[in-house]
């Protein structure tokens, strides 16, 4: 399937707006349609960062039919984005001459209250909304696993395994494993309460069910991602893979583990 068909999706344009204009030049020149509409795209082109990168996806509802390519507006490390403003012409001389390779990112689903789904690139939090612990009945394929006491939990997918999940000490998985994986956030453990205490990874075919104990109006924070809700009367939280991926390019020469290598050690 031949790809021409430009989307650029941007946050804030302040300070770049000489370089965007560059970039949809560059585009242009070198036998490319720039399109307004992301319904008519078939390269959606974010630009600002990883945050830019996960709203990108997000906003255009993680098309099948779609290659994703993350531009950083700066030198800074990046999981998503392989290339940077200041080196436009070198992306467009790479997807021409084919020194891209496609990677697949798995993305979770999620499910609230058997009503809403919502999907996630990076991760999905829950969190009590006060000064106080929430409680959550964990369920793996609708088995009572745990009760968990605690500030929260992650679940996030391998590559959101960097972000959230990492700064809480989850393991960063390689995103070729199909799974995801639960991380507590500051649980409760002592004679009377008690949870894993740890992370533990599930694979594809598993179904997470998160049932939440409400205590009157306390209610969770749902983090999506880059973005949080607060939803009242959630009962149960049920996350399972989805068979979506978000397909992106990479440099040949710019592997997980390479990105993984710049950003943290």
């Amino acid at each position: 399937m031949e790809r021409n068909n430009l989307f650029f999706y941007y946050l804030n344009p302040t300070g770049i707006e000489e370089k965007i204009a560059t970039i949809h030049h560059a585009a242009i020149e070198n036998g490319f349609k720039v399109v307004e509409d992301a319904k008519h795209a078939n390269i959606i082109v974010s630009i600002g960062g990883d945050g830019a990168f996960l709203q990108a996806a997000r906003k255009t509802k993680y098309r099948q039919d779609c290659i994703y390519i993350g531009i950083n507006r700066s030198g800074e490390a990046s999981l998503y984005c392989d290339f940077y403003l200041d080196n436009v012409n070198e992306m467009m001389h790479t997807m021409q001459h084919e020194e891209l390779e496609v990677r697949r990112f798995p993305i979770i689903k999620v499910n609230i209250n058997d009503e809403t789904s919502f999907f996630c690139l990076n991760e999905l939090s829950v969190r009590s909304t006060i000064i106080k612990s929430i409680v959550m009945d964990v369920f793996i394929d609708e088995q009572h696993f745990e009760t968990f006491r605690g500030d929260g939990l992650i679940v996030a997918t391998p590559t959101g395994s960097t972000g959230y999940n990492k700064s809480t000490n989850g393991a960063v998985i390689d995103p070729r494993i199909p799974c995801f994986q639960v991380t507590e956030l500051a649980s409760i453990n002592n004679n009377r309460y008690r949870t894993l205490g740890s992370s533990f990874i599930l694979n594809k075919d598993r179904t997470l069910r998160l049932s939440v104990r409400q205590d009157g109006n306390d209610y969770p924070i749902i983090g999506l991602d880059n973005e949080a809700y607060s939803i009242k009367n959630i009962q149960d939280i049920t996350v399972t893979l989805s068979d979506k991926v978000v397909k992106t390019v990479k440099l040949k020469n710019n592997s997980f583990w390479d990105r993984v290598k710049r950003t943290f050690l």
